[in-house]
């Protein structure tokens, strides 16, 4: 099969696997947060949690002694890069840990293929899903709608992982509008009538639980109901755009060498384009991803704030006079105060010193920022201003990983990561959830960094390795 024929499902497709889970006693303890939320610090955390916590792969290399971040805060490099091992020893090992897990029975495939049933619930909080295999696509035929671009770091790094480790150790996860479907009916009744494989509540407060559906006329009827609809790429762009670039990457070599067992063997998916004679369809043509019915369980849309360790709060603020309505505020509660009743756009700056309220911009210099390229909504959109205007405009740089840090959620944890390094913090509100839906919905994406959905699924739940699957 040559590069430009690969598989094209008709539709949105989530295909059964056999999961590969954890036998350890207590789960919560071996499970982990996606991995591009943790610091070095918490790496130390969860291996003090459980020596065979799935950290161990999705960071491979990570060491408990290596120096931490401060608040879980990112620069967004390689994830890789915070380990001073060697780029291709930290893959192998990943590889070989997992080996040695599933030979040693630390790790167990599930008998039969399933589609999985996964909870969230706590305070305030629940969601259900699907976790299962997803038939990828190009992100043109509007069936998977990415909305936010990716960097090559981190697609580089991902890309080695699971090519080394031949699997996919975390779901990505995906929102579409089920309203009344068939397959939320089921997963509720599976929730509420069946026993689970999985309970386990982690440090957070969650409670995470996990059944499967092996039931051939169950999984048959959610796909009936998928296919026709198209999801959301909420959280993992990068992990995504890696699953394509795999599929492109194993096809290739495959067009110049003999058809692997492993391509024999592979069955066609369901609404998979061509029998399986016409094509040779491989586990990397399919991605781990966990499905939420948006409609159902409605997503919790926060913020990723930003710091700048080479701008003083004083020199920021002083820049952003010349085009911003700057107040002064002394503490960071009443700056939060102040950005929550403040109309967009909006950014709270804060520091060393206390903390200053950006609004009205300068609506001349404002449009001139802005690309004439772009939609309307998209230019109204607080981090393409952040991005358009306020970083290169007014402080003459450029929002990217090597410039600026990225802190979730936590805008306190910004402003003192701030203050340890001498920076600015730049707090947003969120994002509106329809305008991220609308903006990917035309065909655009918005800036890095821009969203952060929840709540993430929980890694270490139930892995997918491809020699099993």
């Amino acid at each position: 099969m040559g590069i430009h024929e690969l598989p094209v499902p008709d539709g949105l497709v989530l295909r059964p696997f056999r999961g590969v889970r954890f036998t350890v006693d207590e789960p919560a303890r071996v499970t982990s947060p996606p991995y591009d939320l943790i610091s070095d610090g918490d790496v130390r955390v969860l291996l003090n949690a459980h020596p065979n916590n799935v950290v161990r792969l999705i960071l491979p290399g990570a060491s408990p002694s290596f120096p931490p971040t401060s608040g879980g805060a990112s620069s967004d490099p390689s994830p890789a890069s915070r380990s001073d091992k060697p780029l291709e020893e930290r893959y192998v090992e990943a590889r070989d840990t997992l080996r040695a897990w599933l030979d040693s029975g630390v790790l167990a495939s599930d008998e039969r293929p399933a589609l999985y049933v996964y909870e969230q619930s706590g305070p305030g909080v629940l969601q259900r899903g699907i976790i299962g295999d997803v038939a990828l696509t190009d992100p043109a035929r509007r069936i998977i709608l990415p909305h936010e671009d990716v960097l090559p770091g981190p697609v580089a790094d991902r890309l080695a992982l699971m090519s080394t480790t031949q699997a996919n150790l975390e779901p990505i996860f995906l929102l579409y509008d089920g309203a009344q479907s068939t397959a939320t009916t089921l997963v509720d009744e599976v929730a509420v009538n069946r026993a689970p494989l999985v309970s386990a509540r982690t440090e957070d407060g969650l409670d995470h639980r996990l059944w499967a559906i092996t039931d051939q006329a169950e999984i048959d009827a959610v796909n009936a109901d998928l296919r026709s609809r198209q999801a959301l790429i909420a959280d993992g762009h990068h992990r995504y755009a890696t699953y394509r670039m795999l599929q492109r990457q194993e096809h290739a070599a495959r067009a110049t060498s003999q058809p692997s067992p492993l391509d024999v063997a592979a069955s066609s998916p369901p609404g998979a384009s061509g029998s399986a004679d016409e094509r040779a369809l491989g586990p990397w043509d399919f991605g781990l991803a966990l499905l939420v019915d948006s409609s159902a369980y409605p997503p919790d849309l926060k913020a990723i704030h930003r710091v700048v360790p080479g701008l003083p709060l004083d020199e920021a603020a002083a820049r952003a006079k010349g085009s911003w309505r700057v107040q002064d505020h002394p503490t960071l509660t009443e700056g939060l105060a102040a950005l929550d009743a403040a109309p967009e756009p909006a950014f709270l700056i804060a520091g060393e010193g206390g903390c200053h309220l950006l609004t009205n911009p300068d609506p001349v210099q404002l449009a001139l920022a802005m690309p004439a390229d772009r939609s309307d909504r998209w230019n109204s959109l607080n981090t393409s201003i952040l991005t358009e205007f306020v970083m290169p405009r007014v402080w003459g740089m450029r929002d990217d990983e090597q410039a600026v840090r990225v802190v979730h959620h936590d805008a306190e944890a910004a402003a003192r990561l701030a203050v340890s390094m001498g920076g600015t913090a730049v707090i947003l509100k969120p994002l509106a959830v329809e305008d991220v839906l609308a903006v990917a919905a035309s065909g655009e994406r918005v800036p890095r960094k821009s969203t952060s959905f929840g709540p993430k699924p929980r890694t270490g739940l139930v892995l997918r390795t491809f020699a099993i699957d």
